[in-house]
């Protein structure tokens, strides 16, 4: 049984590429640095950024096919695109020195070495040490992927289709050519069989372009929306500002596809040269409109929309509750302790809860903003509310009958925890 290696198995594209192989007879092992939903073949926890030329040896040995799906936006807190897209591949060419094997590069439809992205420079520098280190490679570089999972810039597309009450024009003078995620993994396929020459470098896309508002509005009507009945154009300012932040929030861990490369890319439009990969396969990648409608959309698509832009909110909004909490508890700390004291209890007793409190207000509206910790920084926020809550039946009953409601508040905030906590997961 041939031998397949799949790098970055528990991406969008990898891990459909994974069940593919799987399913045409090849001995599949996936290596990412999750473990892909619902796979149940071998899998290797790694990092490929990581990995030591032994460690690449041992990867590469035996291996009659190798599909690289790995890769990055852009830089951030988890994240080199020069280790990921460069390095990584010089070490596995190395690796491959003298072997056979076929090895299938998922690239990208636009990539140039004179690129203004560094996520296209580096693509393409990763092509070309492949191109010039192996013998048996073929590089396909699919258009924007649409698939029945969302990721990156398809899930910023499905959330922009899905804006309620509002339809911002973004990127009007793009145009891009979609592929479905069914024909990248055919060509895949295709390529690992062996059905394609060595040495092709194919762009995979639709024939059509079209431009963002169309793209968006053919979306929407697959998700089920009513037609928008107001549209406005995204203020650039504004978009900017929306990629700093974004930016940020990539060295903490997030990886928003509003980040400023996917945002240049979008409005630089996708395009891709269809001819070499319709020359050797003899057909046609699907359209759009094909594409959608092999994928049915049900309730989840719905949901997905609109609780994709929810969640960074929600976050954010905790996060700034929680930290102006501890603070003005600091701030207003004598206050705070008469409050307690007022009610029978110890000074120093009133002073360690205060402050204590405070403190871990803070640590907590600062800990949900990095991802590593978001999940658990959200399960704290829970369990410290619940305590104020029993604490303040304790110690301060009369507080729920406050006509500002003090702590009838901290009831809806405990629901906003719970969001991050229920829909933050590794992919």
């Amino acid at each position: 049984m041939a031998k397949a290696v799949v790098l970055g198995g528990s991406g969008f594209i990898g891990m459909a590429c994974a069940r593919a192989l799987e399913a045409e007879g090849f001995d599949v092992v996936s290596l990412s640095r999750s473990r892909p939903l619902g796979w149940g073949g071998e899998w290797i926890s790694a990092d490929i950024s990581k990995l030591s030329d032994a460690e690449w040896q041992t990867l590469m040995r035996h291996a009659d096919v190798v599909v690289n799906a790995a890769g990055a936006l852009q830089d951030g807190a988890r994240d080199s695109l020069e280790r990921v897209h460069v390095h990584a591949v010089e070490r596995m060419v190395r690796a491959l020195q003298g072997s056979p094997a076929r090895v299938v590069q998922i690239s990208a439809a636009g990539v140039d070495a004179q690129a203004d992205t560094h996520f296209f420079r580096t693509k393409a520098l990763g092509d070309n040490t492949l191109m010039q280190g192996h013998d048996n490679w073929v590089v396909l570089r699919p258009g924007l992927v649409i698939g029945p999972e969302a990721y990156g810039g398809t899930a910023l597309l499905r959330a922009h289709a899905g804006f309620p009450g509002i339809s911002w024009r973004l990127f009007d003078a793009a145009t891009i050519q979609t592929v479905s995620l069914a024909d990248v993994v055919g060509a895949v396929v295709a390529c690992a069989r062996g059905d394609v020459p060595s040495g092709l470098v194919a762009e995979l896309a639709e024939d059509t372009p079209h431009e963002f508002a169309e793209l968006s509005e053919q979306v929407r009507r697959w998700q089920g929306f009513t037609a928008q009945r107001m549209a406005a154009p995204m203020p650039g300012p504004l978009l900017r500002l929306l990629a700093g932040f974004a930016d940020v929030a990539g060295w903490l861990g997030w990886r928003s596809p509003l980040r400023s490369t996917s945002l240049r890319v979008m409005q630089a439009g996708i395009h891709a040269d269809v001819s070499n990969w319709q020359k050797i396969s003899g057909k046609r990648l699907s359209s759009l409109e094909e594409t959608l409608s092999s994928l049915p959309a049900h309730t989840q698509e719905r949901w997905f929309a609109r609780m994709y832009l929810l969640l960074p909110l929600t976050i954010l909004v905790l996060s700034v509750f929680w930290l102006l909490s501890g603070l003005v508890g600091v701030m207003q700390t004598s206050a705070a302790i008469e409050v307690l004291v007022s009610r029978g209890q110890t000074e120093s007793f009133a002073r360690v809860a205060v402050l204590g409190g405070s403190f871990l207000d803070i640590g907590l509206g600062a800990a949900i903003l990095w991802r590593r910790w978001a999940r658990a920084a959200a399960a704290g926020m829970l369990l410290v509310s619940f305590a104020y809550l029993v604490g303040s039946l304790l110690f301060a009953p009369d507080l729920w009958l406050d006509p500002l409601g003090p702590m009838v508040k901290v009831l809806p905030s405990m629901l906003a925890a719970l969001i991050p906590l229920m829909f933050l997961e590794k992919r």
